[in-house]
């Protein structure tokens, strides 16, 4: 199917989805994960109004990013290690995948010398795999203020990574603990946090139903991903 094709077929999940859990559909935003994929199919989905994308890997976003439609945003998902912190900055409205105080506190260095504000998203290991990056829960609860203490930094919500599972509703529970860990951080913030990233394109509906307000969409847009053209796993 053509990228237009599935971008219906995945508007029409999320309408349905929210139609479900009587939300407005335009409370969810659509981030487009075009990892691997090149400046020329975002082009392409800028055309059929996306407008939102996703990328986790710096040194890729530095190349396609410049190449890119100008109206294409940008948000980074994926892991950030400290030594890329300058360039995420520069690049990303959004860090979508802030993991740790010493991350936060490098990127708030950044952003000073930038003169920038930067959003972020505190990234939660919801369901404790060993395999994924973020805050444990408690942990999070106990450092909330020391993050919330940096001025350039603009605490928006929590993004979550939920385990793979065949039948979504298996992570239905990952779903609905980050939602509840959100409001509590609210609570001792005094503060709304507006947004919760969570669902990609084998759960989103799920996500949706227990409050997502944005997805992260890759494969189910743009297809299988291709292979990149070198391992930038040490990112």
């Amino acid at each position: 199917m053509s990228f237009a094709e599935n971008l219906v077929t995945v508007q029409g999940r999320i309408i349905a989805a929210c139609e479900r859990a009587r939300r407005d559909p335009a409370e969810v935003m659509l981030v487009a994960v075009s990892k691997n994929h090149p400046a020329e199919s975002v082009a392409a989905a800028v055309a059929l109004g996306v407008t939102l994308f996703g990328e986790n890997r710096v040194q890729e976003a530095k190349a396609k990013i410049p190449a890119s439609p100008a109206k294409a945003r940008w948000h980074f998902i994926g892991h950030l290690q400290s030594n890329k912190a300058r360039d995420a900055v520069a690049l990303f409205e959004m860090i979508e995948s802030v993991d740790s105080l010493a991350l936060a506190a490098e990127l708030q260095k950044q952003a000073e010398k930038q003169a920038k504000s930067l959003k972020i998203l505190v990234e939660v290991n919801v369901a404790g795999e060993s395999s994924k990056f973020g805050w444990n829960p408690d942990r999070l609860l106990a450092e909330l203020a020391a993050l919330n203490a940096h001025p350039r930094l603009e605490l928006h919500g929590l993004m979550t990574v939920a385990p793979y599972a065949t039948d979504p509703e298996k992570v239905r529970p990952v779903f609905r603990k980050l939602r509840e860990l959100r409001d509590r951080c609210a609570d001792l913030l005094g503060a709304p946090l507006p947004v919760l990233s969570m669902g990609m394109s084998g759960d989103l509906e799920v996500a949706i139903e227990e409050g997502a307000t944005i997805v992260r969409v890759g494969t189910a847009l743009f297809g299988p991903r291709p292979r990149p053209v070198r391992d930038d796993a040490a990112e």
